[in-house]
């Protein structure tokens, strides 16, 4: 009885894991697939219970693992593979297969498409990344603070002391500048508070940022609205949410000059992987722009900090709404090409 138990216990925590996950009895028979598998296979797990799993697949390579895990000859094994599909292209899936402990003749197989595994991997080496660099910008900034402060202070000694008006005008830039300097350096750091979470609907957030955006860019630029009326509100951090919708809108403004448009678009994402995490739901918001592009040379690079494809940019907005989006478990994502860039705010929702 107990025995039993563990494996249901198991079998139900199947669904939560990232990939599509299938359970393998000795004779090749599906035991269990979760709702990933069901949408991989574009098969129900009654369907798919009922007969043999290998006849999914071109070759003899599901009875191969079968017989070398009733042989003990490993205990976790990766492989590619390829899926036949009547009447569709085939598709190539990479799969791990694991003997599970303590329960004799049953294989685990977690099957993900070979293009996914490959974004799974380049977000995750890019948001390593970008964590790395930040924090390595952070340090930088609090080590920037205390001097900066001694040079605004010098300056503004030397503003009132020195009687030659164009000297006085030096000491002011200066001053300006310290200015500047500090408002970046507040901006790196301001984003390593947690999260104030409380009640936020997403389209009073996109409203704000609009307001605000078009408030900046009055003249030749359009915000059109493509929003989800069924998305219900959610546990966030709204004013984290609106500085990180602030700084994706604010930067497609930018790269059109302030002259073209920009579409806010909400929906309902469903049986997503989010940062190598399955979600059954979650926000999918995007921010789309008929600009030029992002420039072919920084698209690997441009969450990172201090990269800009634009003159004058600070090279920050995209890393701190990373970071921001991040805190809520949550990734952003771009496509670009000329005349649409897409940038794309995935937040796992209840």
């Amino acid at each position: 009885m107990n025995e039993r138990r563990g494996l249901a216990s198991r079998l139900a925590g199947l669904d939560l894991l990232a990939g599509a996950v299938v359970l393998l009895d000795a004779d090749g028979r599906v035991v269990h697939a979760n709702q990933a598998a069901e949408q991989l296979f574009d098969s129900s797990a009654r369907t798919m219970e009922a007969g043999r799993f290998a006849r999914m697949f071109g070759h003899d390579a599901i009875d191969r693992l079968l017989a070398q895990a009733r042989n003990e000859e490993f205990g976790q094994k990766g492989m590619d593979l390829v899926l036949e599909r009547p009447g569709r292209e085939p598709l190539a899936l990479h799969c791990v297969a694991s003997v599970l402990e303590n329960e004799v003749g049953l294989l685990l197989l977690e099957l993900r498409e070979i293009d996914q595994r490959v974004r799974l991997d380049r977000e995750a080496r890019m948001l390593d990344t970008v964590r790395m660099n930040l924090e390595l910008v952070r340090n930088l900034a609090h080590e920037i603070k205390n001097p900066l402060g001694g040079i605004r202070g010098a300056a503004q000694l030397l503003e009132s002391e020195i009687p030659d008006p164009a000297l006085r005008e030096g000491a002011q830039i200066i001053i300006k500048e310290a200015d500047r300097l500090q408002t970046l350096v507040d901006r790196l750091l301001t984003p390593q508070r947690y999260p104030r979470v409380g009640d936020v609907n997403i389209h009073e957030v996109c409203e704000r940022v609009r307001a605000l955006v078009l408030a900046e860019f009055p003249k030749g630029l359009v915000i059109e609205r493509d929003y989800d009326a069924s998305l219900p509100e959610f546990r966030a951090d709204k004013e984290q949410l609106i500085q990180a919708l602030l700084n994706l809108v604010r930067n497609a403004a930018q790269s059109l000059d302030g002259h073209g448009r920009i579409t806010l678009c909400t929906r309902i994402a469903r049986q997503v992987t989010i940062a190598g995490r399955r979600t059954r739901l979650a926000l999918d918001l995007h921010v789309v722009d008929n600009g030029p592009g992002v420039p072919e040379e920084i698209r690997e690079r441009i969450f990172l900090p201090l990269v800009s494809g634009r003159e004058g940019g600070s090279g920050l907005g995209l890393t701190l709404a990373q970071s921001l989006v991040q805190q809520h478990e949550g990734l952003i994502e771009f496509d670009s090409r000329p005349g649409r860039t897409d940038f794309r705010i995935l937040l796992p929702l209840p």
